[in-house]
C-alpha cells in the first residue's frame, strides 16, 4: 500500500509553517488547513504532492501571518519564537538547525511576509524560483529579486562569527555552573560587548520587560537574575536539553516546568540570551517534535 504523501511529509509541512510563523501551535494549525484541503481534491490529479503540499501550506501560513501580527499588537512584554524540542538527528542537519535557531527565528521575523516564505522555501528547503512563484502568486522573475533582497537582509543580521556547538555547550555549562555555584565570573567573562538578553513572560510570568543590551547592564541583570534562581536551593532544577536543534537549558521550578534558555553564540562570545517562560510556548518542550527538510 503506498503512503499517503501528506503523512509521508507532514514534518516537511510543519517546519515550512514553523520557520515561517514562529509559533508551533499556529503551525499545527496550518498544516492541519493543509490536511483538510488535501483531503477534497482528485489527489490522482496531482503530479507533484509534496509541491502542491508545500504550496498549500506555505499559502496558509501566508495568511495566517495576518492574524499572528494583529496578535502581536496585544501582545505584553517582548515575543520570542515559540520553542521546540528536538531530536538528536536535528542538530546533525547544520542547516536545518541553523535556520531554526532562535537566532536566525528572530531576523527571519524581520523580513516581509513574502521574503520570509521565498527564504525559507529557498535556501532552507532547496525549492526553485518556478515552484515558488505559484506558492507565494509571484512571477519567477519577481521571487528572484525577492530572494536576493530577503538573503541581503537575513546575511546582514544573522551571526557573523563563527557558530560552533561546542561553543554553545561550553557557554550553557557556564550558565549551569553559575545557577549551581553561585559563582558568576565564568560566565560574566565569555559575553560579548553588545550582547542582548532578552525575556518573554507573556504577560503571565515575570520577564524582563524590555531588551537590555552591553555587557555591563547585562551582567548587572545577570548576577541579580541568577542569584534569585540560585536562592530556591534544592527547588531548583537545570537540564541539558537540544532545542531548536541547539543545546539550551530547561528550568524547572518546584519540579514544575519554568522556562527555556537559549543562546546566540558568536565567535565564542555569548552575542544574545533568550529567556521564554510564558506557560503557554512551553508545552512543546514535553515531547520531541518532528523537523525535517
Amino acid at each position: 500500500m503506498t503512503a499517503d504523501p501528506f503523512v509521508t511529509h507532514r514534518g516537511l509541512l510543519f517546519t515550512v509553517a514553523y520557520e515561517m510563523l514562529g509559533s508551533a501551535a499556529d503551525a499545527e494549525d496550518v498544516v492541519q488547513e493543509t490536511w483538510l484541503k488535501w483531503s477534497r481534491v482528485d489527489q490522482s490529479e496531482i503530479a507533484d504532492p509534496r509541491a502542491y503540499l508545500v504550496r498549500v501550506v506555505t499559502r496558509a501560513a501566508l495568511d495566517q501571518i495576518r492574524t499572528l501580527s494583529r496578535r502581536r499588537e496585544d501582545y505584553v512584554g517582548q515575543w520570542l519564537p515559540e520553542p521546540l524540542l528536538t531530536s538528536p538527528d536535528v542538530a546533525d542537519d547544520v542547516d536545518l538547525a541553523d535556520s531554526l535557531s532562535m537566532a536566525m527565528l528572530l531576523v527571519l521575523d524581520t523580513l516581509t511576509p513574502t521574503q520570509r516564505a521565498v527564504f525559507v522555501l529557498h535556501d532552507v528547503f532547496g525549492f526553485d524560483y518556478e515552484e515558488l512563484a505559484t506558492a507565494v502568486d509571484k512571477t519567477p522573475a519577481a521571487v528572484r529579486q525577492i530572494a536576493h533582497r530577503a538573503r541581503t537582509h537575513v546575511a546582514e543580521r544573522r551571526p557573523q562569527g563563527v557558530t560552533s556547538r561546542a561553543d554553545a555547550e561550553s557557554a550553557l555549562s557556564a550558565f549551569q555552573r553559575a545557577l549551581d555555584t553561585g559563582e558568576f565570573q565564568e560566565l560574566l567573562d565569555i559575553l560579548a560587548p553588545d550582547v542582548v538578553i532578552v525575556g518573554d513572560g507573556g504577560g503571565i510570568k515575570q520577564a524582563i520587560p524590555n531588551p537590555v543590551s552591553g555587557v555591563d547592564k547585562v551582567s548587572r541583570l545577570l548576577r541579580a537574575g541568577l542569584a534569585t534562581l540560585g536562592g530556591f536551593g534544592a527547588a531548583l532544577e537545570v537540564e541539558s536539553v537540544l532545542v531548536n536543534g541547539w543545546p539550551a537549558l530547561l528550568i524547572r521550578l518546584d519540579g514544575e516546568l519554568d522556562g527555556i534558555i537559549s543562546l546566540r553564540v558568536d565567535d565564542g562570545l555569548v552575542s544574545g540570551i533568550y529567556a521564554v517562560r510564558n506557560p503557554e510556548k512551553l508545552s512543546r518542550i514535553v515531547r520531541e517534535v518532528e523537523v525535517s527538510r
